[in-house]
């Protein structure tokens, strides 16, 4: 755990492919590596036609829309979001993302404690 504070120049962090995703990037703005002590900053960028599918983790999310527009499904309701929009996701509820307009860029953030993607079959 850091006690001094820390500045980090998000323009220098990589932008990682996200596996599950299509046309999906994440960076790690603060997390354990930084010594965050009880949650993780990441940022998401989506692209023309990208998304995430359907799927649940273990850890809730909270979410800030930095830009673009994006159909999020949160258990049995879609909503579309924009920029400025917050987004909570409980533990365990099955979501998932589709692009309406790129880039679709948001903060999430999510508590230091193990996590798991578990796809689900979209009925």
């Amino acid at each position: 755990m850091t006690d001094k504070g820390l500045v980090k120049p998000v323009g220098e962090l990589a932008l990682n492919d996200v596996a599950a995703g299509t046309a999906t990037q994440n960076q790690v703005l603060l997390g354990e590596d930084d010594g965050m002590p009880n949650f993780a900053m990441r940022r998401f960028v989506m692209g023309e036609g990208g998304g995430m599918p359907l799927h649940t983790n273990l850890v809730e999310h909270e979410q800030y829309v930095l830009s673009g527009r994006g159909r999020v499904r949160i258990g049995d309701e879609t909503h579309e979001v924009k920029a400025n929009d917050a987004v909570y996701i409980p533990a365990g509820v099955a979501h998932s993302y589709d692009v309406v307009e790129a880039p679709f860029a948001f903060l999430c953030v999510v508590p230091n404690a193990p996590d798991r993607i578990d796809l689900v079959e979209a009925d």
